[in-house]
């Protein structure tokens, strides 16, 4: 296996999504994605960045003091050698998450890292892409996420949660295309339905805009 990463950037932020949200957390985001959808806001990461040893991301992450890690894209999964860096980063203590678009598997993620599996709607137009069984592969150390678009994809994405009791095996987050879907709009539709799942909106996009390295 490879011993290097195409990066995109490395930087120190606080996280906007997911149950760690508002945690000071160093993001690992990786170049290239398969996937194209709409609303992507990391399409700068699709191209370009640098190739690193996991040596020097290793030192790179060090450097910045802080235990909790995301590595994120782009997809991160679609470059094998990243889980070196799990391993690595688990070994040495960190509390890792990775978010992946859900079109690569996460059977052999290592079980110490939070797994945020993207479940795509059709107003992602993606869902085609997906790796279905991911779905059936989650557990309460992780987290699933249906990214929004509008009305139709609120009730796809509700009609799936109760179909298959999704809460019963990970958190469940509902986040609104930012500028898209207004939040207060999903947050009353969950109420309304009594969904038992989180509403979450990007924290780093309302702290500092929608650019990168936040």
């Amino acid at each position: 296996m490879r011993t290097t990463l195409r990066i995109s950037e490395i930087f120190h932020s606080l996280q906007g999504e997911t149950r760690r949200m508002g945690l000071p957390t160093v993001f690992v985001r990786l170049t290239g994605c398969p996937m194209r959808c709409g609303y992507c806001d990391s399409a700068y990461a699709f191209t370009g960045g640098k190739t690193l040893e996991i040596d020097v991301i290793m030192q790179q992450i060090r450097d910045f003091g802080c235990k909790t890690i995301c590595v994120t894209g782009g997809e991160p999964l679609a470059q094998k050698a990243v889980h070196l860096l799990f391993a690595q980063l688990c070994d040495e203590g960190f509390d890792v998450s990775v978010e992946t678009g859900g079109g690569q598997p996460i059977d052999t993620v290592d079980p110490r890292v939070s797994r945020v599996l993207d479940i795509k709607t059709p107003g992602s137009g993606e869902m085609h892409n997906m790796h279905w069984p991911n779905v059936d592969a989650v557990n309460q150390n992780d987290e699933i996420k249906f990214v929004l678009v509008d009305r139709a994809d609120y009730e796809w994405a509700r009609d799936k949660v109760r179909a298959e009791q999704l809460e019963l095996r990970a958190p469940v987050i509902f986040s609104p295309v930012w500028e898209s879907l207004k939040p207060a709009d999903l947050a009353q539709w969950v109420i309304d339905d009594r969904l038992p799942v989180r509403v979450q909106v990007q924290l780093h996009k309302i702290l500092w805009g929608d650019k990168p390295g936040v």
